[in-house]
């Protein structure tokens, strides 16, 4: 049933297909001959119409229906007509129905485009409407029309699209692998080693196959633990290349990935050399046996060693598709000598290979292998330490993680297949050859068994062979005794020895191909600055071709060592070190509980990949102890080495995440614990505005809060909301890195508020985090308050008195030059600028110059109008000379002095500390501490306080006394018993004429002209005020006039400021107190805590 009465005609034709959304089109032509029968039609609801012109526009019908018409009616364009003053957020006409969701509002809808970092080589970054943008009131003046509006809405028709096409068409020639040739062929083939074919049978021989497939097992739990690890971080966002590397820096940050990822390069890069040794040791051997030796064994293992890393090279070099190509076919032939093996084992052995110990599938021998049976020297660990890196090599194709198609599914599907693979084959060779073998046999088709002799058990003597000698002298055969089992158990022996080859040069390719990957991943990134010639990359994969050349030479230069075995355990240990902090860095991001720890591989769990971790750490020692200190003594002084750099990259790691979450629970820990007076420090708001304008304000402050205590810069933003926040935001994170940037210890934090007051007291009210909450508001003294309006002085008193209402300490600082340096920067910016351009211009002249010189002077004339360049230049220059000149007086070079005065070591001196009021301690806490800072340690503390004349040696041993409780050292105490005499006649003058000009005089004018003046100017002082408090006054001028006599010369003044109460005491009487009492004197510091205890003398 329809919810509307109007006589419209539904073009629906009878449902023919179960589509979910269904537009119907409303025909406007009443004498449509397409009707519907709507008693045939299911009930379905319309849009309810608000009014006559709702006839007029489309319903949409959730129901089921015919499509095609809907599709017509769109692309013939025959829309219903629509007002003149259509919008693109209008909502009542028909065209708002036709598009799609998101096509009508500057809103964006979700796309991947918005969440590319910018220069993603897989696609185009877009930038998403900005907040103001769809917040703020949408301009009168622009005109939207539906297609810009679609455009901006979906991020189309941004400017750097082109850029972006133009990238992915130079990206088409990039070759990428999948999963299987790019992951699974690579591991399999770097896992197979050598040592399938020619150890494995003497470690089953020595463990037996009981114990010899336990050690497979541990083998196998950690490359398998490592694996899962690796396969969760990999499915945690997108994998650039880099390997283990990329995988450790990005998850642990920088300082152990540039530690892991130097060491593993170069272990890869040492590798290749182990493989070419390996391979050209096979060679020499049957060199040896057709008695073919060039020179001899040493030299001819360098020279075929030599040989062959040229020709891997060349592989390499000519691009990773033919690299691709030579893996393949080494696989293959590595699965034909494997399976050659298997089949030799059910071939019927002849009396030659049963004399060598072998005698096909047999129970007995199955059973007398199964035990073991370690020589002397040997045992589980040693035997085991001798197998694992055999297990090693699963980071040979995430080594190559940027050349893969899809590295966050290859890298974890072809690491684990071939991990089930390689084990399968290490377990079935291990049980096949421990089943088909005897340890031990003579060679010797004679040694039968003779009639009547007791077997005493032993399974070649059941099986007609007589081995005994072997226990009394050696032999050459049998499991424990020849390297070359699988070659006489195989069909065909010469595959073996192919099967040594294919595993030894493939795992060699790899290295030669991993290396200069993971070493350009880290040079990209320049963490070590000194290695970025190595980053650059050449051709369509962008191949690190200088990365290949430093390779080549390191491995030759240890194939021509000729000596691996001494190396061969570090470098074991480096590759287990990665696992270790690959393990580890799965668990760290699980610990951090970082929301952007999302991996798709969810079989992992952070308490096995930290036991993993700890596993890889115990092997390394199990292997080799020495090699594992080495390896860990390298990688704590790269460790420390990159922290000390503190590269400038951030890449959201776990490390940051942890660092987020202990700062969280120490904060809320925090709160549950009572403030202690012996814990109190001073937690600071400075009001420096920008950090870098009052940079002596900062300076001093960070003086008494580094290291102890909280500091926060704040500055207050006045004026429109909407420009403030706006200036606010802009520059929020570069303040910030000032402070960073300047090794300042305190954090900024900015406001944005009707006036300077309000703005403070949100501040005063709002700043810290639970304990960590400011205690203590520092201001610089306002210089110009005499010149300033009268709403300025209101609000800078009234910071004061809203400190003291928050019961927040305040401490006033005064300097001769004052603190604003904004003027200077902008000069010194301006300057730079000129400078910047005046340099700029005579380049492109030069450039100009040159120009002529080779294409005459109409090329000349040619750049010239293209860079709008005229003879105006020297005029240009001549502007730059006279603005330098104009400013040189401007120059303040004593202010500038003054910005820097506390970045200096001070000299030997004095900080004199004039306690005159208890204030809780804070007045003689911030001297001391600044006496601990080196740069104020030659300073020394005189304290002065006031007294009775009469009692001035009882009440300066009393101080003395309170100060040792505190354990406060001092050099001097002076009690001051003439403060409260009147200053003299000089002195009092220059204050009344400091306050003449802000004095009411009501007591000369009649009642009414006084009552009147009151109204008028209720901020002037007046004679009732100045009579009430003028002992107050008196003694701000005599303590200057005392100040003047014993602290003319000390580094640093810190005095009690006086309290003005609310009220009773003007602003301008207050400012004139402070002024003549900090007048004509050197850095002053006016202190007053907040009343309670910050010293205490109790343990």
């Amino acid at each position: 049933m329809s919810l509307n009465n109007s006589s419209n005609i539904f073009l629906d034709s009878v449902p023919s297909n179960t589509n979910r959304f269904q537009v119907n089109v409303i025909n406007e032509n009443h004498e449509s001959s397409a009707a519907a029968n709507d008693n045939t039609d299911p009930p379905h609801y319309e849009e309810t119409s608000f009014g006559d012109e709702a006839q007029k526009r489309l319903r949409i019908s959730f129901r089921p229906g015919n499509q095609e018409c809907y599709d017509n009616f769109l692309q013939s364009g025959e829309t219903a007509k629509t007002d003149a003053s259509f919008h693109a957020y209008d909502s009542h006409t028909n065209t708002y129905y036709l598009q799609t969701f998101g096509h009508n509002t500057m809103d964006a809808v979700p796309k991947i485009e918005y969440y590319r970092n910018t220069g993603s080589i897989s696609g185009p970054k877009v930038n998403r409407p900005s907040l103001l943008e769809i917040h703020e009131q949408l301009a009168k003046n622009v005109a939207v029309t539906p297609s810009s509006a679609d455009r901006v809405a979906n991020g189309d028709g941004i400017p750097g699209d082109e850029q972006a096409e133009n990238k992915e068409d130079d990206q088409a020639g990039v070759v990428k692998f999948g999963w299987v040739k790019g992951v699974l062929v690579r591991c399999m083939l770097n896992i197979w080693g050598v040592m399938l074919f020619i150890r494995l049978s003497w470690i089953v021989g020595e463990a037996g196959i009981g114990l010899g497939v336990i050690i497979i097992g541990l083998s196998v739990v950690v490359t398998t633990l490592t694996g899962i690890s690796m396969s969760a971080i990999c499915t945690n966002g997108v994998v650039r290349g880099g390997g283990a590397y990329y995988l450790i820096s990005r998850s642990l940050g920088p300082e152990f990935g540039g530690s892991i990822g130097l060491i593993f390069a170069f272990a890869n890069a040492v590798a290749v050399a182990m493989y070419v040794v390996g391979f050209a040791e096979t060679v020499v051997d049957l060199l040896k046996e057709s008695d073919s030796m060039m020179v001899d064994p040493t030299n001819d293992i360098r020279i075929i060693g030599s040989i062959t890393v040229v020709i891997l090279l060349g592989i390499s070099v000519a691009g990773m598709e033919w690299e691709a190509k030579a893996q393949v076919i080494l696989l293959v032939i590595l699965l034909i000598a494997i399976a050659n093996f298997f089949i030799g084992t059910v071939i019927p052995s002849n009396n030659e290979k049963k004399s060598r110990g072998f005698f096909n599938y047999q129970a007995s021998i199955f059973a007398e292998n199964f035990g073991p049976r370690f020589t002397k020297g040997e045992g589980f660990f040693s035997v085991f330490a001798i197998f694992f890196p055999a297990a090693t090599g699963i980071l040979a194709g995430a080594n190559i993680s940027g050349d893969l198609e899809d590295p966050q599914d290859a890298i974890p599907r072809g690491t684990m297949l071939a991990i089930f693979i390689t084990t399968v084959a290490y377990l079935g060779v291990a049980i096949c050859v421990g089943a088909c073998v005897v340890r031990d046999a003579t060679g010797n088709m004679n040694d039968t068994i003779i009639s009547g002799m007791n077997c005493n058990g032993s399974a070649a003597c059941g099986l007609g062979y007589d081995f005994s000698r072997c226990r009394h002298e050696p032999c050459q055969y049998g499991l424990m005794n020849n390297f070359q089992v699988m070659s006489m158990v195989s069909g065909f022996g010469p595959l073996i020895t192919a099967g040594i080859f294919s595993a030894t040069l493939s795992s060699a390719l790899a290295s030669l191909v991993s290396a200069p990957k993971v070493f350009q991943a880290l040079c990209k990134d320049n963490i070590y600055k000194a290695l970025q010639f190595f980053a650059k990359g050449y051709g369509k994969n962008n191949e690190p071709l200088r990365g290949y050349i430093l390779t080549f030479l390191i491995a030759m230069a240890f194939i021509l060592i000729a000596e691996l075995n001494t190396i061969a355990p570090i470098i074991s240990n480096f590759f287990l070190a990665s696992y270790a902090l690959i393990n580890f860095s799965c668990f760290h991001a699980s610990y951090a509980k970082s929301p952007g720890w999302r991996p798709a591989y969810g079989i992992y769990n952070m308490w096995v990949s930290l036991f993993g971790a700890v596993l890889c750490c115990a092997v390394m020692f199990v292997i080799n102890w020495w090699a594992a200190v080495i390896t860990y003594v390298i990688e704590f002084f790269l460790y420390v080495y990159v922290t000390y750099k503190k590269p400038d990259v951030n890449w959201g790691s776990s490390t940051q995440a942890l660092s987020y979450v202990s700062a969280l629970d120490n904060a809320l820990e925090l709160t549950t614990v009572e403030d202690h007076v012996k814990n109190f420090r001073p937690q600071c708001i400075v009001l420096t505005g920008g950090p870098m304008t009052r940079p002596a304000l900062l300076d001093i402050t960070h003086a008494f809060t580094k290291n102890s205590g909280l500091c926060i810069c704040c500055e207050v933003f006045v004026g429109p909301r909407k420009l403030c926040v706006k200036e606010m935001n802009s520059g929020m994170a570069k303040k910030q890195v000032w402070l960073t940037k300047n090794k300042i210890k305190a954090f900024y934090a900015a406001v944005a508020a009707d006036c300077f007051r309000d703005g403070v007291r949100s501040l005063l009210q709002a700043s810290g985090l639970g304990r960590m909450k400011p205690n203590t508001l520092v201001i610089g003294y306002k210089k110009n308050w005499r010149k300033a309006p009268l709403t300025e002085i209101e609000n800078y008193v009234g910071i004061i008195h809203d400190a003291f209402d928050f019961e927040i300490g305040v401490v006033i600082v005064r300097i001769s030059q004052g603190f604003d340096i904004s003027q200077v920067l902008q000069v010194q910016e301006e300057l730079e600028r000129l400078e910047q351009e005046r340099l700029a211009l005579e380049a492109t002249i030069k450039d100009n110059e040159c120009e002529e010189e080779s294409g005459g002077i109409r090329g000349l004339f040619k750049k010239a109008g293209k860079l709008n360049i005229t003879k105006t230049t020297p005029k240009k220059d001549g502007s730059i000379n006279t603005i330098q000149s104009m400013h040189v007086g401007e120059f303040n070079q004593k202010l500038v002095e003054a910005s820097t005065q506390f970045k200096k070591k001070q000299e030997k001196g004095t900080i004199d500390v004039w306690w005159l009021f208890d204030d809780g301690g804070l007045t003689l806490l911030i001297p001391y501490i600044l006496t601990l800072r080196k740069k104020w340690k030659d300073c020394k503390l005189r304290i002065y306080v006031g007294g009775k004349i009469n009692r001035i040696e009882e009440e300066k041993i009393a101080m003395a006394s309170l100060l040792s409780k505190f354990r406060i050292k001092f050099a001097d105490i002076h009690i001051i018993g003439d403060i409260n005499i009147k200053p003299n006649k000089e002195s009092w003058k220059v204050f009344e004429e400091m306050i003449e000009p802000y004095r009411l005089h009501e007591s000369c004018k009649d009642l009414t002209t006084a009552e009147k003046l009151k109204r008028e100017t209720p901020w002037k002082i007046t004679d009732a005020e100045l009579e009430a408090v003028k002992e107050k006054s008196y003694r701000q001028v005599r303590l200057n006039e005392l100040l003047q006599e014993h602290s003319r010369a000390a580094n640093l003044i810190v005095l009690s400021l006086p309290v003005a109460r609310k009220g009773p005491i003007s602003d301008l009487l207050y400012m004139a107190w402070l002024e003549i009492l900090t007048k004509n004197l050197p850095p002053v510091l006016l202190v007053r805590g907040n009343h309670k205890n910050v010293l205490t003398f109790y343990s």
